[in-house]
């Protein structure tokens, strides 16, 4: 069989195929959507958008929206209704509407644009359906709505169709957009036809979209479960956010509200709204980015103890490392909320009181200068620190945007994340020290025998510091250096990957 050509787009390395070079003389063969092989001789023109048909089932929003589209393309779009003359009234008048048996014998590919729900018309058109490729664009109303997937319910109705799961990811606000920058292109497609998986994958390529190949029809149960996915990615580092957010604002609430109340009958629950809060913002924030850089020295630390690369990590530490962007990004804007609300401690009603307290207590002891260098340099470190902290993690969840990542080759995207991210938390560190000062060593800091929050805050930033710094001593460092690279370090040699990674050099492969 001819080689197949899939260069419809420049832009897609990912998805081209390359033939053994004993095949690049031959000519190569394209399918278009018109079910037809279109042999060409120059890879440049290969594959390029025929006035071909395609027929649409159903005469929704999304149908109308990809009928736009592929008017837009140059292909001629046949629409099956089952009320055609009040269904041509929300189309172009270059579109054809008609009944659904007309529809379907005009064209080899069809989108089936209804629900599952309406599956039972295509009982009347088993028999002119044979053959022709049949594209599932339905999506469920919850996860895992029915014991098999739509796509596959689709093809045990339609034994002698070609069935086919694609575009149900794009919505129909995205698919009327000629260009859409603000809207993901990505089209997941599976079937178990190989050709007609590239056949709907060069449509969708005419069509300005970026096909992703799933493989077969087994996968179309995970594609109709991206769109009804509420952050999927995100639920441990929000659940772990919510936990640390309660233990500190818990911890906190205890010493500076509870323990005066207690001890001095001082009612100080006015600080709740805002300071209380305050104090917890950061301290979750430095916590959170801490655990980032702690995945990865748990993960370096299992390397070393194996000595190996190829061992699996635990699932626990799997999923840590997979979070590792979300959790970066949480103490993102932790940290950003903390300077809004700090900048807003000096507009409280009570610190005007509290300051004027002071000026008239300053003055009834006849002091005069109650200037004090050390606190002024401290609170001018304080807060440079602060800010310095803040701007490298505004750096670092800028180039974790896609746009911006895309830019930076593997290189600079690690130099960002790894080596400035431990500066970030360096100098947040430092940050938390000198807002403690000396504080840590005062007898009446521990209220309740309970060390400062900024004492339990910091801990784990420590500890990973420590860490770091272990990690780069030459004895460990040079150990690790050359694990990563593959050495085995029972045997000191290098060990050959299995299978597909076997043509990869070995410094390419990371389980990072």
């Amino acid at each position: 069989m001819d080689s197949i050509s899939m260069m419809g787009d420049s832009r897609s390395p990912l998805f081209l195929t390359a033939p053994p070079s004993h095949h690049l003389r031959h000519t190569q063969a394209c399918f278009l959507p018109n079910g037809t092989k279109s042999a060409v001789g120059n890879p440049e023109t290969a594959c390029l958008p025929s006035r071909s048909t395609v027929a649409i089932l159903g005469s929704g929003d999304f149908s109308k929206c990809l009928t736009i589209r592929l008017l837009r393309r140059g292909f001629h779009v046949v629409v099956g209704s089952r009320h055609p003359k009040l269904a041509a009234q929300s189309f172009p008048h270059v579109v054809d509407v008609t009944h659904q048996e007309d529809a379907v014998g005009k064209s080899s590919i069809v989108f089936l644009a209804i629900r599952r729900e309406h599956y039972s018309v295509l009982w009347d058109l088993k028999h002119l359906l044979e053959g022709k490729i049949v594209v599932d664009v339905s999506n469920n109303r919850r996860l895992n709505q029915y014991p098999e997937s739509n796509a596959e319910y689709l093809a045990s109705l339609l034994p002698d169709s070609i069935a086919v799961k694609g575009f149900n990811v794009i919505s129909a606000w995205a698919m009327q957009q000629s260009c859409p920058k603000d809207a993901s292109t990505q089209v997941f497609i599976c079937s178990d036809s190989v050709e007609a998986r590239q056949q709907i994958m060069e449509l969708a390529r005419q069509l300005n979209f970026l096909p992703v190949d799933m493989g077969t029809l087994s996968s179309s149960r995970d594609i109709e479960n991206i769109p009804i996915q509420l952050f999927p990615g995100w639920k441990g580092p929000v659940l772990a956010a919510i936990a640390l957010s309660i233990f500190f604002f818990a911890y906190s609430f205890v010493r500076d509200i509870i323990h005066p109340y207690v001890k001095y009958k001082q009612s100080d629950f006015y600080k709740i709204p805002l300071e209380m809060v305050n104090r917890t913002l950061p301290t979750v924030a430095i916590t959170l980015l801490a655990l980032v850089y702690l995945a990865g020295q748990l993960a370096a630390a299992h390397q070393l103890y194996y000595g190996t690369k190829y061992r699996h990590f635990p699932h626990w530490l799997e999923g840590w490392l997979q979070s590792r962007k979300q959790m970066g990004l949480l103490s993102f804007f932790l940290a950003a909320v903390h300077v809004v609300y700090s900048l807003c401690l000096p507009m409280r009603r009570s610190e005007r009181y509290l300051l004027l307290n002071t000026a008239y207590q300053q003055v009834h002891a006849n002091v005069e200068n109650a200037w004090n260098e050390e606190e002024v340099w401290r609170v001018e470190m304080y807060v440079s620190f602060g800010i310095m902290s803040l701007g490298l993690l505004s750096l670092l969840a800028i180039t974790s945007i896609p746009s911006v990542h895309s830019t930076l080759n593997w290189r600079e995207f690690s130099f960002i994340q790894s080596t400035l991210g431990y500066v970030a938390l360096l100098i947040a560190t430092f940050h938390g020290l000198l807002f403690g000062w000396k504080r840590a060593f005062e007898e009446e800091a521990y209220r309740f025998y309970l060390p400062p929050s900024f004492v339990v805050a910091l801990a784990l930033p420590v500890c990973v510091i420590l860490g770091k710094v272990l990690m780069l001593l030459p004895c460990v460092a040079r150990k690790l250096h050359q694990i990563r690279r593959g050495v085995d370090s029972s045997h000191y040699q290098r060990l050959e990957p299995v299978g597909l990674a076997a043509h990869v050099s070995p410094e390419r492969v990371t389980v990072m």
